[in-house]
């Protein structure tokens, strides 16, 4: 099983809205920090990317895209730095026509897509990532995300029927592109599961690794999958990975822990069943060192809100 489809499959987008704007100078767009992610392109013309998580102003130009995660806020800019709007005021406009803000001078045409996902399945990708993302077009998964991109606008300049459905589910494929080409450009020369993944003496037993998390993995055995001597795999592994393979496992067993406990009604011991562990005690010990509560409480911190 490769984990990163195993990843994007339970992250559950949830909500996934485009907008096209056309901005002449002077203008600015602000973003502010909300529970979502958010994903842009520069389409056309230049701008300037300011936020806190930036040691400074970012020059973009025309085929510049980028990721930001959810929480983190950032501004949108001509050089001049014209008057601010908030960007939920351009969400509102009439669908299959771009949304107009500034004066009358050069134009910069900008495409945004924002996200909510579930934010638990979420984490082991997104805790790699820095807060903004810059994307590369360049290579294949990049090029196929553009391509993505000009459908979504040729369907939204046509006005068809059912346009508004076939752009929600372009949409959803806009942000699994994306993620993917994330971690395609993180994967190089990083430290991480990506990277370790990435590499082939590792991909074997880490596939087999995430396949049965409820396996009684040992390092031989790990070892033994990658052809490797166990001294050998254990180095490579932390070198790759920043973690020794054990710990590692926890780590996911962990995150599967706490994707059963927020979807399904299991009971603690029968979750622990599912992910390695022997009794419903020892997953709450394991549980608790990692988490700092026990799964009943993180669970009932986590609990989804009933539906309206």
């Amino acid at each position: 099983m490769d984990p990163i489809d195993d990843l994007l499959a339970t992250m559950r987008i949830e909500d996934a809205r485009y907008v096209r704007v056309d901005a002449r100078a002077p203008w600015g767009i602000s973003f502010p920090p909300r529970h979502l992610a958010r994903l842009v392109l520069i389409s056309s013309g230049s701008c300037r990317l300011v936020a806190d998580t930036l040691p400074g102003p970012q020059r973009l130009e025309a085929n510049d895209c980028f990721l930001v995660r959810a929480g983190v806020g950032f501004t949108l800019q001509d050089e001049t730095g014209g008057e601010v709007v908030d960007c939920d005021g351009l969400i509102s406009q009439t669908p299959g026509n771009a949304a107009r803000v500034g004066g009358d001078g050069e134009l910069t045409r900008i495409v945004s897509s924002r996200f909510a996902f579930d934010s638990v399945a979420a984490e082991p990708l997104f805790a790699l990532l820095p807060p903004v993302f810059r994307l590369n077009l360049d290579n294949t998964s990049g090029q196929l995300l553009r391509g993505t991109f000009d459908l979504i606008a040729r369907e939204s300049a046509a006005g068809a029927l059912g346009g508004g459905f076939i752009m929600s589910r372009l949409s959803d494929v806009l942000f699994v592109q994306a993620l993917r080409t994330c971690c395609t450009d993180v994967g190089s020369g990083t430290v991480g599961w990506i990277a370790a993944l990435r590499d082939p003496r590792l991909a074997v037993a880490m596939r087999e690794l995430h396949a049965d998390l409820a396996h009684p993995w040992t390092v031989d055995e790990l070892a033994r999958k990658a052809g490797m001597s166990r001294s050998a795999f254990a180095a490579l592994f932390k070198e790759r990975t920043g973690d020794t393979p054990l710990g590692y496992l926890t780590s996911w067993r962990m995150y599967r822990v706490k994707l059963l406990l927020r979807e399904t009604p299991l009971s603690v011991q029968e979750i622990a069943v599912r992910v390695g562990y022997d009794t419903g005690s020892a997953l709450s010990r394991a549980f608790s060192n990692r988490e700092g509560v026990t799964p009943g409480a993180w669970r009932v911190r986590s609990a989804r809100p009933a539906p309206a």
